[in-house]
């Protein structure tokens, strides 16, 4: 492989300046949530905002250096970032919990957030294995492995616990159907076990992801349903878990009756026989996710889901962050108050907790109104839809799949945050890139990027 004469006449200059942008907001909101006059200055090391641009400056500086490193050495020596990363997310739990999870290494006055770097060493050694594994050729061996490598720091993370971290890892699973790896290795074992039969494939395996996400969708509904109740008479009242199964069996009866006037003969059995057993896991699903949420789930959990679902209100207690969140965000209206005027959401009136970390985009709000956050929202979703882009035109699959890694990797951070300040998600600690106060996830996005770059300014260079 040869090298580009000079990498830097090569970098996608739009990702570039979109993140760059990204950066200068961040640390001009943060600036300005907790902006103290007696230190004045943007670099004054005793305030976040001082801190935060050191950080900054050290992330650019990292991210420089690895625009000139042969892209290669991230294929190269992808196992071994991996198993730095997974001994650090060990090392981590022996450490003392701050805010309840044990997810911080210290150094002195210095705290890194371990977990934050793992993702970029699973998306490093995800692209390496799906690069080398013969898609054609898939069994349970190489599937069990592939879900292996996602498994492993997922579970780490769990332990610490931190859910927000958690939920990012299973953006990993989106990168895998993309790339076509199918679960059917692992549907025909349990296939086989349940039926006796012997499948070839199955439309199960083959969109087992998409089916996941359905089924956790299928969950929130039946939990939102569980507590309700539907009145079909004067003596009759059915539960929201009943009403669900009714419905489920209605669209299951549609189904099988659209097969039998399509042609029985041509539906084989084996097909019978997994819309049955969809029909009865889906029934089965339904009538015990109640349960387990009951008893399974932790209490602020369970108060975190109540509350976005509607199921309970508590302004002051569980859903006060929330709330103010989204008062901070409405009392910008359309065009907001004016650079460093929020009031809600400042640090000095600490109606809004975390106001320059998770909740960074209240201040902004606030300050830069519905249109200032409409442009935050469009710069997002151009660096997303750059990546994927980028994504596509890579002619290596090592290259393409960490592209896809990173590009799911900021969607869900992205999309949950934001969600998470307007109210339609539940809060579990999730940063926004490259605005939220923080040296960990600064440095991890900014090094995630850059290797991005690296390995794009490379394409034309590399094949496989």
């Amino acid at each position: 492989m040869r090298q580009n004469e000079n990498v830097f006449t090569n970098i996608d200059l739009p990702l570039f300046f979109a993140m760059i942008l990204l950066m200068i907001f961040g640390i001009a909101t943060v600036y300005s949530v907790s902006f103290n006059p007696n230190h004045p200055l943007l670099f004054a090391p005793s305030e976040k905002y001082g801190k935060q641009f050191i950080w900054l400056c050290v992330s650019l500086f990292v991210g420089f250096l690895i625009l000139l490193i042969n892209s290669e050495i991230y294929r190269k020596y992808a196992e071994y970032l991996f198993v730095f990363t997974i001994l650090m997310l060990v090392l981590v739990l022996f450490m003392p919990p701050v805010h309840g999870a044990r997810a911080w290494l210290g150094f002195g006055g210095l705290g890194i957030q371990p977990a934050e770097f793992a993702k970029i060493s699973t998306a490093l050694l995800m692209a390496k294995w799906v690069a080398q594994t013969n898609i054609k050729l898939q069994n349970m061996r190489t599937v069990s492995e592939t879900v292996g490598i996602i498994l492993l720091p997922s579970l780490l993370v769990a332990l610490q616990p931190d859910a927000g971290t958690l939920l990012v890892f299973t953006s990993f699973l989106f990168v895998l159907y993309r790339e076509g790896i199918s679960f059917d290795p692992i549907v025909f074992r349990l296939l086989r076990l349940v039926t006796r039969f012997k499948f070839t494939s199955t439309w199960v395996g083959t969109h087992f992801i998409p089916l996941l996400f359905f089924m956790v969708i299928l969950c929130v509904f039946s939990l939102y349903t569980s507590e309700s109740s539907l009145k079909l008479g004067e003596n009759v009242v059915v539960s929201g878990t009943a009403g669900m199964i009714f419905a489920v069996t209605g669209l299951a009866l549609l189904v099988l009756g659209a097969v039998f006037l399509w042609g029985f003969k041509r539906f084989r059995v084996k097909n019978l026989i997994i819309l049955l057993g969809s029909y009865l896991f889906a029934v089965l699903l339904i009538s015990s996710v109640s349960i387990f949420f009951n008893q399974l789930a932790a209490p602020h959990q369970k108060n975190r889901i109540e509350l976005v679902l509607g199921l309970k209100e508590d302004p002051n207690g569980s859903d006060y962050n929330r709330n103010r969140a989204m008062a901070s965000v409405g009392s910008g209206q359309f065009l907001g108050k004016g650079y460093k005027k929020a009031s809600v959401s400042s640090v000095k009136t600490n109606h809004v907790p975390e106001s320059e970390t998770d909740f960074i985009f209240c201040p902004f709000a606030e300050e830069w109104g519905f249109v200032g956050s409409l442009v935050l929202v469009l710069l997002y979703l151009f660096l997303l839809f750059r990546i994927f882009f980028i994504a596509e035109r890579q002619r290596s699959v090592f290259f393409r799949v960490y592209c896809y890694c990173v590009g799911m990797i900021l969607f869900y951070h992205f999309a949950i945050n934001i969600g998470m300040n307007i109210g339609l998600a539940p809060v579990i600690g999730i940063p926004l890139p490259f605005m939220s106060y923080g040296g960990s996830s600064l440095l991890s996005f900014t090094i995630m990027l850059f290797i991005l770059l690296k390995l794009d300014s490379q394409r034309k260079d590399v094949l496989r």
